[in-house]
């Protein structure tokens, strides 16, 4: 019975990341309008992210003590408050109370990236692989939502995208109810909470190091990229919002449409093969960006940014459970969270300023350089890596 929590955790991934689609369609955009200096425009895309990088260790905390239900719970109620006062900001042309609604969001999504996590505990280690992919398909769905939702509601309560995030505490509010039927795996009480290896001893091991280096190299390139598409493309003052918009569906849609068969391509290839393809997606990525000058261009470099994402970030997810006993898993799922997202916050905060102070080429350039380190962790340390996603650490 307890797998009935991956169908929930997957539904509810689909509602609850809609946000982060609609931040960074409209966040940029409406950020250049706001915004005292073009250089500040992204602001509130980072200040999504990095409210992610602030509250990873105390969602782990919180739901140590009262559960993952409440939890996730409770910060999708606050991520529905967030998005209402992003509409009154957005009324009141607010950038500053803007970028703190984003946060809002943000501190949901350190909950949300627990998700995969809660779904690899509610079912058998050997499958492990197949739950975090099976609950990862939300995402495509929010690929789709998010941006209709921002389209098609953004002028329902008067002009500048208040309808949009109105739409998404209406989101925010279903999940919490959803989320309602979710099941602990196991009461907080029953984890032996003074047990398990110091956090130091646990993230010496080699396969820890390398689950952590997939984790923020996949983010940290793809909100590199990601943040400053909209705000490329605007800048170059030939797109609509619509050919954005469609963009940015895709690659969302391109980030979690592989994981109908990314836990199959684990335990069919192994660990090493799928980041190794990861890679490889994320550096043609970069080499694609470089040259866009066209709409498809623009479209394709996003597609592979998304597939690349998912390949090496999953691969690194399912390395990372081989790392800990039960009792250990909240400290080490926090550690390696906080890493991985404070590297993404700090690519979405530099973004912006990369993007109007230099030039897009030199950003994707950037992102070229964490994937090829990438390719020499992963290879270097080839020996260490599960011959199957199946296999135990």
């Amino acid at each position: 019975m307890k797998s009935r929590n991956v169908p929930i955790l997957a539904i509810s991934l689909a509602l609850c990341q809609s946000g982060p689609p609609i931040i960074v369609l409209l966040g940029g955009i409406a950020g250049r309008a706001m915004a005292p200096t073009p250089a500040l425009a992204t602001l509130p895309i980072s200040f999504m992210v990095l409210g992610v990088a602030l509250f990873v260790i105390p969602a782990s905390l919180l739901m140590r003590r009262v559960g993952r239900r409440r939890g996730f719970m409770l910060a999708a109620g606050i991520a529905g408050l967030g998005a209402l006062l992003g509409a009154y900001a957005l009324s009141q042309r607010n950038f500053v109370l803007f970028s703190l609604a984003s946060m809002l969001v943000g501190l949901n999504g350190a909950f949300v990236q627990q998700y995969r996590f809660a779904a690899a505990e509610s079912v058998e280690h050997a499958h492990a692989g197949r739950a975090i992919s099976f609950v990862l398909l939300g995402g495509i769905f929010a690929g789709f939502l998010g941006p209709e939702v921002a389209r098609r509601t953004q002028g329902l309560f008067g002009e500048f995208y208040v309808g949009s995030f109105i739409s998404l505490a209406v989101l925010y509010a279903a999940s919490v109810f959803l989320l309602s039927f979710l099941r602990d795996v196991a009461p907080p009480s029953q984890i032996k909470v003074a047990n398990g290896r110091p956090l130091t001893e646990i993230a010496r091991q080699p396969n820890y190091l390398i689950a952590v280096m997939a984790g923020l190299v996949s983010y940290g390139v793809m909100t590199f990229i990601m943040t400053a598409t909209p705000v490329h493309l605007s800048n170059l003052g030939n797109f609509s919002l619509d050919q954005t918009a469609l963009i940015i569906q895709s690659h969302l849609i391109a980030m979690y449409l592989p994981s109908l068969v990314t836990g199959f391509l684990l335990e069919r290839f192994g660990l090493f093969r799928n980041m190794i393809a990861g890679a490889t997606l994320l550096l043609a990525c970069t080499v694609v960006a470089i040259y866009s000058r066209e709409f498809i261009h623009f479209w394709w470099a996003l597609v592979l940014l998304g597939l690349g994402w998912n390949l090496l970030f999953v691969g690194g997810t399912v390395l990372l459970t081989h790392t800990y006993r039960p009792e250990e898993r909240f400290k080490t799922q926090a550690s390696n969270d906080f890493i991985v997202f404070a590297v993404q916050a700090t690519a979405s905060l530099s973004a912006g300023s990369i993007l109007f102070y230099s030039s897009w080429d030199r950003l994707n350039l950037i992102g070229l350089g964490l994937v090829v380190v990438a390719f020499i962790v992963v290879l270097s340390q080839r020996r260490q890596l599960p011959r199957a996603a199946a296999q135990t650490a």
